[in-house]
């Protein structure tokens, strides 16, 4: 249980300052998407980008553990014989 939740505060704070990175640099009122502009308000914006950075981030960081196991839990079977 202690894995998902240093997952998810991690890619939260990486999510928030992302955030204000992207948006200091663009205007959610000139955002387009797929040829056609954006048609909500800002704070529906920032509330849509912020959680697809923090899916971005979030699905980063869980890739990050796991390709951090060890070779005895990579290869641990829950059927094998001992």
């Amino acid at each position: 249980m202690k894995k998902p939740i240093v997952i998810l505060w991690a890619s939260f704070l990486a999510a928030g300052v992302a955030e204000v990175l992207f948006f200091t640099l663009i205007d959610p009122g000139e955002l387009y998407f797929l040829g056609r502009q954006v048609e909500l308000g800002p704070l529906a914006t920032y509330s849509i980008g912020f959680l697809l950075f923090w899916l971005l981030t979030a699905t980063s960081s869980a890739f990050t553990c796991f390709l951090l196991r060890t070779s005895d839990e990579t290869n641990h079977a829950p059927f094998a014989r001992r």
